[in-house]
């Protein structure tokens, strides 16, 4: 007879039957008697009463009774903590039981009654445990230490067991590793901070060893581990990797996606020039495709995977498109799922296939899925330019066929195409406003309108079918309203004489009868832009609009290498972080992909690449020099981040080192020896070798720098910056009557954007913000635009704008070159304007002698740079003093067969020290003739460091 008895008495007086049946002598009916208590237990009964009865009962050799006691046990512990205290000396007994089942069963259940007074009784019984001879115990008490950290993480780590734990990694039997793996991992994600699971060489070599012959669940834990460490060079990860690929043949798909995911980080470590990466990913997609083989919702987690896969690496798949058509018993999230990677995946070579086959899902009867096939012909247009007349056409016959969803679907798509290819298919537009009557979605009467007010030029009869459309004008959607709004108001700059009328009635329309905000602001934009200024409205109305990019929904980078990282779970299903679902912060780590190698280290052998030295990658840190509009519309015009300028001498841009090597490492190479001398240090700190560096002088030196230790500096007295006079940046004709001028200063140590805003516009300007491009050294506004009244018709205000030296770095061309957006009530204005290098001359740039010398030796002579500046109105002693007052000190001075000599040094913002010898011939008393030498790592600079003496030399 089956167990089902047992749920279906209803005695009274039940408990007291029970109660004697648990205290009877034969086994027998003591079995039953517990099997009737964890019956009732089960249907919700309270069962608590028998509590001393039950717990009698676990002093026996049958091994099913003691389950059962142990699962009462596990249920009641709670409500009666005093009671449960009595089941302790068993559970030690238990420990030490020669069965391994048993030792196993006691620690296991000890593991989940969560009562902190029995937790500290247990310690001893684990202790046992964890060291126990049989496996099968060692790797349950594994897990109950992550069970008892859980309930007192205190107790755990004084016990002593996360160090067990970490010496289980070491053990011989495979699913203790694993276990103890999960249990550190466990532990390690509620204590993010902690290193516990401290990964080397060696103990991934045991995790890769184990991963072979643990069961499923253990390989899983053992990958998941592995995904987190990072691998010291390409070598190790390729060498993981090797080891990795084996799991991916594995019959359980959450093991093939963990294997994904670790392959999938480590890629990112090797060379695209490497055989074994083109290998790699070949090995990658036949299971994922085996994946999709599955029952229907294993195949959505798959699409989901595949998804983020394809978007970071779509060679993977590329050659298997087949397998993502749809099949017609697929669930409709399935089918979606595909159709998504359908169109990541189209490209020239398979276009035709895809649009023969979107075309067949098009005429479907699953509605929604026909909208997103139609949606899918507009995309692969857009995607692959080459195709777009073919997708027209498809789109042109799906019109043909009449289908209201169908029309509607394709008319939004056609608009997004005439987007992207302006002037190459409006011969269609006649075809599409047949259809004018049938739309009735707002995307879609949105979409019909736009083209009609984009095209008004080319459409004999734009007016009768705006007209149509006004005729209901409140009834429509807001998207349809403003659209149509818009569009009348480009039909009336295109054909003024003819809609006056029609202009008239949608903009009382929208202002006076309406009471939406947005469609009463753009009403009263447009009526006060056609009444004042019928030029400026057309420039802004009629616009030339920026293309639309290829894919518009493909995910953030940052956060698809995020989502790389949790390939196989829920985060990798709702393409979000964990933080974004996961309530409280237990659990969730930011996780980033390793940063990619240059290909050119696996080749290198390790004498000519030094480790640490940064190989031909670093664009990656400094992103060429971009297309100033993109960059600047992609900044946000609030205000800035506020915060002082740091001290010169501790400035890091970005994430490039600029100290070490100055712009070296900004321009690419670095040169040799750059290890050899620390730039970063104030000049003080001179290492021994520079120190002993007079005593090996001994070839002569052209400069005669071995002279300089015997002569005293010339000191000048600060003055003050030089500040060039304020140049007009922004004329008021390019930006709509503001008048921008401006110059740069710096005083004591801290550098200003000094401006004058002139309105010369007919109305008031307020809501001033500024923002930089990213630019060379990294200026960026420290506090926002205060202009603190708005600035009325013929005003002018002039303001400071505090700089900093921590925004985001990019090599400009020039090097001094400052891209600036300025946004205020009307518009945002574009300029951009070049800085004088010497404002970003730091106080400490003042070099010690000996440091001088030695590292006017240590930069190669080929960075050396000479220039010529002439008729200047100065003498060495005026010179000196002037250079000083902007930061260029005066480190020696000595006279040569009648020629004043000064060594100079200074400093720049990120840390680049430039090294000056300036040579003043005696001519004219009135004006002399200099002759400049330039030393810096960076020769970049030498141009601009040679202006800036020139500038302050001459004024």
């Amino acid at each position: 007879m089956t167990d089902s008895k047992y749920f279906t008495t209803t005695k009274k007086g039940e408990i007291f039957e029970l109660k004697a049946e648990l205290n009877s002598d034969k086994k027998e009916k003591k079995k039953e008697a517990v099997k009737k208590v964890i019956a009732s237990m089960t249907v919700g009964k309270d069962v608590s009463a028998l509590f001393p009865d039950v717990v009698n009962c676990m002093q026996t050799d049958n091994l099913e009774l003691k389950k059962l006691v142990y699962l009462y046990l596990m249920n009641y512990a709670k409500s009666q903590p005093d009671m449960a205290i009595m089941a302790v000396n068993t559970f030690v007994k238990d420990c030490e039981d020669p069965n391994p089942l048993i030792r196993a069963l006691a620690v296991r259940t000890m593991g989940c009654i969560r009562v902190d007074k029995i937790t500290e009784y247990l310690c001893e019984p684990l202790r046992k445990c964890l060291k126990d001879e049989d496996p099968y115990v060692r790797k349950t008490a594994a897990v109950c230490v992550a069970k008892l950290h859980d309930i007192n993480a205190q107790l755990v780590e004084d016990q002593g067991f996360l160090d067990t734990l970490k010496d289980l990694i070491s053990d011989s039997n495979p699913m203790v590793v694993a276990n103890a793996v999960a249990a550190l991992s466990e532990i390690a994600e509620s204590h993010p901070s902690s290193n516990l699971l401290d990964l080397n060489p060696q103990s991934i070599n045991k995790l890769l060893t184990a991963l072979n012959e643990c069961t499923e669940w253990g390989q899983i834990f053992i990958l998941d581990c592995l995904a987190n460490y990072m691998p010291k060079d390409d070598r190790e990860a390729q060498s993981i990797c090797e080891r990795v690929t084996p799991r991916l043949s594995h019959a359980n798909s959450a093991v093939v996606l963990s294997a994904v995911k670790v392959l999938m980080k480590f890629m990112e470590m090797l060379s695209k020039d490497l055989d074994y990466y083109g290998t790699l990913l070949k090995k990658l997609a036949p299971p994922l495709v085996t994946l999709l083989s599955a029952e229907p919702e294993l195949q959505y987690v798959a699409l989901r995977n595949i998804n983020l896969i394809v978007q970071k690496r779509p060679e993977i798949l590329k050659h298997e498109m087949k397998v993502f058509f749809v099949k017609y018993n697929d669930p409709i999230y399935v089918k979606l799922e595909k159709l998504d990677i359908m169109i990541r995946l189209a490209s020239q070579a398979n276009i035709a296939q895809v649009l023969a086959e979107l075309k067949e899902y098009a005429t479907e009867v699953d509605v929604d899925f026909v909208r997103k096939a139609v949606r899918a012909i507009g995309r692969c247009a857009i995607k692959v330019e080459q195709s777009a007349e073919r997708c027209v056409s498809t789109l042109l016959d799906l019109i043909q066929t009449k289908v209201n969803y169908v029309v509607q679907e394709a008319i939004v798509v056609i608009k997004d195409i005439f987007r992207k290819y302006p002037n190459k298919y409006e011969s269609v537009i006649a075809t599409l406003c047949e259809n004018l009557d049938s739309l009735d979605e707002p995307e879609a009467r949105a979409a019909m309108i736009w083209i009609v007010g984009e095209y008004a030029e080319r459409i004999d009869n734009a007016d009768e079918l705006l007209e149509s459309f006004l005729e209901g004008f409140h009834d429509e959607s807001t998207q349809v309203q403003l659209q149509l709004l818009t569009a009348i108001v480009k039909l009336f700059l295109k054909k003024p004489t003819e809609t006056q009328e029609l202009v008239q009635q949608v903009l009382s329309l929208a202002t006076q009868d309406s009471d939406n905000p947005d469609l009463r602001d753009r009403g009263y934009i447009y009526w006060r832009l056609l009444s004042t200024d019928p030029v400026a409205a057309k420039e802004v109305v009629l616009a030339e609009k920026p293309l639309i990019s290829e894919e518009t929904d493909l995910i953030e980078p940052t956060l698809l290498d995020e989502l790389i990282c949790y390939i196989g779970t829920l985060a990798s299903v709702y393409h979000k972080p964990p933080s974004a679902f996961v309530e409280g912060g237990r659990g969730v780590v930011h996780k980033s992909l390793p940063p990619r190698t240059a290909s050119s280290e696996s080749t290198e052998s390790p004498e000519t690449a030094p480790t640490g030295a940064a190989s031909g990658d670093q664009p990656d840190v400094i992103p060429a020099q971009g297309d100033l509009l993109g960059d600047l519309l992609n900044l946000d015009l609030g205000p800035p981040v506020s915060g002082p300028p740091l001290a010169a001498s501790s400035v890091q841009m970005g994430a490039v080192d600029l100290l070490g090597g100055g712009l070296d490492s900004l321009m690419g190479d670095e040169p040799e020896g750059i290890g050899d001398t620390n730039f970063g240090a104030p000049p003080a700190t001179v290492t021994a070798a520079a120190a002993a560096a007079p005593a090996r002088l001994g070839a002569p030196i052209s400069s005669g720098l071995s002279d300089l230790f015997d002569l005293t500096s010339g000191v000048g007295t600060l003055s003050g910056s030089y500040v060039a006079p304020k140049a007009v940046w922004l004329p008021a004709m390019k930006a709509k009557g503001l008048e921008i001028s401006g110059t740069f200063t710096r005083q004591v140590g801290s550098i200003s954007m000094d401006l004058q805003l002139t309105n010369k516009a007919l109305q008031v300007m307020t809501d001033f913000a500024i923002q930089f491009n990213r630019n060379s050294f990294g200026l960026a506004p420290a506090a926002p635009l205060q202009v603190h009244a708005p600035l009325s018709p013929n005003q002018t205000v002039e303001l400071s704008l505090p700089l900093s030296t921590v925004g985001s770095v990019m090599k400009m061309e020039p090097l001094n070159n400052l891209q600036v957006a300025v946004k205020n009530n009307i518009d945002v204005f574009y300029f951009s304007t070049l800085y004088p290098l010497h404002v970003l001359f730091v106080e400490d740039g003042k070099m010690d002698r000996q440091m001088f010398l030695a590292t006017w030796k240590d930069i190669p002579n080929e960075n050396e740079a000479q220039f010529q500046i002439r008729d200047c109105p100065l003498n060495t002693e005026a010179a000196s003093n002037k250079l000083q007052s902007s930061n260029i000190f005066t480190v020696a001075k000595r006279n040569v067969e009648g020629q004043d000599m000064l060594y100079q040094s200074l400093k720049l913002t990120n840390g680049i020290w430039v090294l000056a010898e300036l040579r003043i011939q005696p001519g004219n008393p009135n004006f002399t003739d200099l002759e400049l030498s330039l030393k810096c790592r960076a020769p970049e600079v030498s141009q601009h460091v040679y202006q800036a003496y020139e500038t302050i030399l001459k004024n």
